[in-house]
């Protein structure tokens, strides 16, 4: 019993290792995200979960030990100790400095999510309204509108930094992607600025995800990742269209 205390938090921890295989290792259970930003918090929760179950594992292997070893044996009190010094140190500097690397681990990520490049690839204004969703290429000329029947398509470039400046015309909305694992709120007087990088192809749904009236729930949008090749022809028609693209599905 008492090899068995010494050696269970190590044994549960080998044995939480031997479930990374695999690629990237487990998720689990979020998205691995489909924009760079979106990996970077894709890593610090993979992260957090297993620091999580590092030191539960140590806890419990603890407690088990404890238990185990200092079980009562007969009607006499085990011999008293009065203070650790040592051991009070230890337990109390051990708990701050891992919650003081966690934080420092989050404000690093924090800061490459939210980091604005000085040049980005492209610029869409995203503004939100009762209850649709518009998407303007600014530098283009090109307007994607959202209607009642249809939900619109934001094309974007992948391996481009594209800049989002989020707006709302009326109440407070938000645009949520969680492939991107991305939400960020769009606000009536203020823009907000966020880049994405998209780093795999491909259809991605997106909502609002702030209730904002009767039809809160009409309000859906999906981006549409292509090539930078095949993104650049899909502009280019675009352009040729009166009045710019509107909502319905992506031709390439």
């Amino acid at each position: 019993m008492r090899r068995l205390g010494r050696n269970l938090a190590p044994s549960l921890l080998a044995c939480a290792l031997l479930t990374s295989c695999g690629d990237g290792g487990p998720a689990f259970g979020a998205p691995r995200g489909a924009t760079r930003q979106g990996r970077d918090i894709f890593r610090l929760w993979q992260g957090s979960i297993w620091a999580a179950m590092a030191i539960g594992s140590l806890v419990w292997g603890l407690i088990i030990y404890c238990v185990v070893r200092f079980r009562r044996r007969s009607d006499e009190l085990p011999e008293q100790v009065h203070a650790n010094i040592p051991l009070e140190i230890a337990y109390t500097v051990t708990p701050l400095l891992i919650v003081a690397a966690l934080f420092t681990i989050n404000m690093r990520t924090l800061a490459r999510v939210d980091h604005l490049s000085a040049h980005p690839s492209l610029t869409v204004r995203v503004t939100g309204f009762q209850w649709q969703w518009r998407f303007t290429y600014e530098e283009a000329g090109v307007e994607v509108v959202g209607t009642g029947d249809h939900d619109p398509v934001m094309v974007l470039p992948t391996g481009a930094t594209v800049r989002l400046r989020l707006q709302s015309n009326d109440v407070q909305h938000s645009f949520y992607v969680p492939a991107f694992l991305f939400k960020r709120d769009t606000v009536p007087g203020l823009t907000n600025e966020v880049d994405l990088e998209v780093v795999r192809e491909g259809r991605y749904d997106g909502r609002c995800a702030e209730f904002c009236g009767l039809f809160h729930d009409r309000m859906g949008f999906v981006v549409h990742a292509v090539s930078r090749h095949e993104f650049d022809r899909w502009l280019a028609r675009q352009r040729t269209q009166a009045g710019g693209a509107r909502a319905g599905a992506f031709n390439p």
